[in-house]
């Protein structure tokens, strides 16, 4: 087959430590498992079913936070780092999930999130009884004014200041309940490396950093040169105030030096910024281990899209010796097979998009659900909890239908909670049985199959996550071929609407379909499907 572009590129080859290779699954706590009836997934309900993730194949958890939380957003507004919220249990919990996942060959990475607190934190609620305490200096706070002191956006609508009882404005990049912390008070960045030492000695692998490209604002408080709109790929010189400030790396690096305290600890940032190579910045090898490829996750179903998604972020990552880290789905965006079309369309597309992303050199991290093909779930608008939705005048869906809770088997609660509990925190859908595990595990057919075989295949030949990488297109079939240790494979997507033939020398090793055929050295690949081709 003839290629409209082709380019190589080869990843850093060493003694690799286990990040650099590692597939992490996303685990959303509460919704997850719940094992005391009240409706919210927990940690004693995680731990329960740390033999499913075992059984899967993955080899890390990265778990959403857990900590005791304000609820403004999902857990993201916390009100204490070293704690455990009692909706999901306690420390005491926290650790026995650890050490049995480390039975298992499982580690876990908590999620971190030093941009912002809760308005409940100790903290912002002596910074509101005191101008003049030293809490108020953690925060971003203005004198009373008529108006805000600058034309800055919040992520979830609206400004990004709201007013004190006392009429001082105070900054807040997300939501009001979510004050932005101050980042050049030194006391800041002593409370969170005590943070990271609390969970590091009770046994955790590393931490996912939330919002990692903000934590510094413009000294000056100067104007955006453009107003927030949600852009493709990320943020970029239009929020050049309020992101990305190059003190940040600084951070970076001061953490990169306490886990490498640690043995095999790492740091894997969200960084949404629409430049690559700026996002690969942060994982240089003096900072985070790894920042997020969110390319796959906000491109359409394109051959030209997929292509350059991957391509950059190779090129990107390779400049600094990092791993990529490639995501599909995660609990901020609609789930994969409502934005691949929906329905088989949608699915025949996440089944294939799923093959390209984990033959691909470093660490995919999969969320929860999508393993079993979950759509978008319809959430009523009076069962909502985002604040997105509620922010935007209900003018955006919010996030909650990614977030709605895992069906384990095809009883009346699908398994999320005990016979006879409480209604779950968000309301499953009437047909949720049908992606129910117990039900898939049973189907050689399945989602949940499909990515079982993958994973197995991916830890069995070195040429699939690691390696080099060379990409091409031709019309609407994608194209990557991976090698390793001398064997090679392809990855070969057709993302047409048409059958296409494809000329191989070896075997297929998996299909997205069951309607592949392998006839005298050429494959027919239905549209909308993905194939793994071990070449002789």
């Amino acid at each position: 087959m003839g290629t409209a572009t082709e380019q190589q590129v080869a990843p850093e080859r060493s003694a690799s430590p286990w990040w650099r290779t590692a597939v992490v699954y996303q685990v959303y706590l509460r919704s997850f498992a719940d094992s005391n009836g009240d409706g919210i997934g927990d940690l004693a309900g995680l731990r329960a079913r740390l033999p499913y993730l075992s059984w899967l194949g993955v080899d890390a958890l990265w778990i959403n936070p857990h900590y005791p939380s304000g609820g403004a957003d999902g857990g993201y507004d916390i009100c204490d780092y070293r704690a455990v919220d009692p909706d999901y249990g306690d420390v005491a919990d926290l650790e026995a999930l650890v050490a049995d996942a480390r039975r298992l060959g499982l580690r876990v990475v908590l999620d971190v999130v030093p941009n912002h607190t809760s308005d409940r934190h100790p903290w912002f609620a002596a910074a509101l009884a005191d101008p003049d305490s030293a809490e108020a200096s953690r925060y971003h706070f203005a004198p009373a004014s008529e108006e805000p002191p600058n034309n800055w956006r919040s992520l979830f609508g609206g400004p990004a200041w709201s007013r004190t009882p006392d009429g001082r404005w105070y900054l807040h990049l997300f939501a009001p309940e979510q004050p932005d912390l101050n980042w050049r008070d030194p006391a800041v960045a002593a409370d969170f490396e005590k943070t990271l030492r609390f969970w590091l000695d009770r046994g955790v692998s590393g931490f996912r950093v939330d919002v990692a490209y903000g934590l510094f604002k413009d000294a000056q408080l100067r104007d955006n040169p453009g107003a927030y709109s949600p852009t493709l790929f990320g943020h970029g010189p239009e929020q050049a105030m309020t992101w990305n400030q190059p003190e940040v790396h600084d951070v970076w690096r001061q953490w990169r030096a306490v886990c490498d305290e640690y043995e095999d600890a790492m740091l894997v940032g969200e960084v949404c910024l629409a430049d690559l190579s700026q996002v690969a910045l942060y994982s240089r090898p003096d900072e985070m281990h790894q920042s997020f490829s969110f390319r796959l996750l906000k491109s359409p179903w394109d051959t030209a899209a997929f292509a350059d998604g991957v391509q950059t972020a190779l090129d990107a990552f390779s400049q600094v010796g990092a791993p990529v880290s490639w995501v599909l789905g995660n609990h901020d965006k609609d789930r994969q097979v409502t934005r691949f079309g929906g329905g088989e369309l949608g699915t025949a597309r996440a089944r294939a998009a799923a093959l390209m992303v984990l033959a691909l050199p470093g660490s995919p991290y999969l969320y929860a659900g999508d393993e079993l093909g979950l759509p978008q779930a319809v959430v009523p608008d009076e069962a909502k909890t985002d604040p997105i939705f509620f922010r935007s005048g209900g003018a955006r869906a919010g996030r909650d239908g990614c977030r709605v809770p895992m069906p384990w088997n095809a009883s009346d609660g699908v398994g999320f909670s005990p016979d006879g509990s409480a209604e779950p925190w968000l309301p499953i859908p009437a047909d949720w049985d049908r992606y129910a595990v117990s039900s898939q595990v049973r189907d050689g057919s399945s989602m949940l199959t499909l990515y079982r075989r993958a994973l197995a295949l991916r830890a069995a030949h070195s040429a699939l996550g690691s390696g080099e990488a060379v990409v091409s297109t031709q019309g609407d079939v994608l194209t990557v071929r991976c090698t390793g240790d001398g064997e090679v494979v392809r990855c070969v997507v057709n993302m047409g609407s048409e059958t296409v033939l494809e000329r191989t020398s070896g075997s297929v090793l998996l299909a997205s379909a069951a309607r592949v055929h392998d006839r005298a050295g050429t494959i027919a690949l239905p549209p909308n499907t993905a194939v793994w081709l071990l070449e002789d």
